[in-house]
């Protein structure tokens, strides 16, 4: 008695589906956020926020000592704040 034909028939029609199941299984459990994920997310976005408004406080804060901050910041020769007048200091 051959087998083969069992073999054939039990591959494609429990084997091959029992395989695409199992990954499709495999692939939306991987793919969802665990609570531990969720949690840290969630305080990296709370950091973010507290970080967004210490900058915006330090901001307002150099705003009022110095209006033209901005113009000075992006200067790219970076003489803006002190003209070099003088020639530099050489150590000997």
């Amino acid at each position: 008695m051959d087998v083969t034909p069992f073999f054939a028939i039990a591959a494609l029609f429990v084997a091959l589906p029992w395989l695409v199941l199992h990954y499709i299984t495999r692939w939306k459990t991987a793919a969802t956020l665990t609570n531990d994920d969720e949690r840290m997310l969630e305080e990296l976005y709370d950091l973010a926020r507290r970080l967004d408004d210490r900058v915006a406080t330090v901001e307002r804060i150099v705003t009022a000592d110095n209006p033209n901050w901005r113009a000075i910041a992006c200067d790219p020769a970076g003489g803006a704040l002190e003209p070099e007048t003088q020639e530099p200091r050489r150590i000997k």
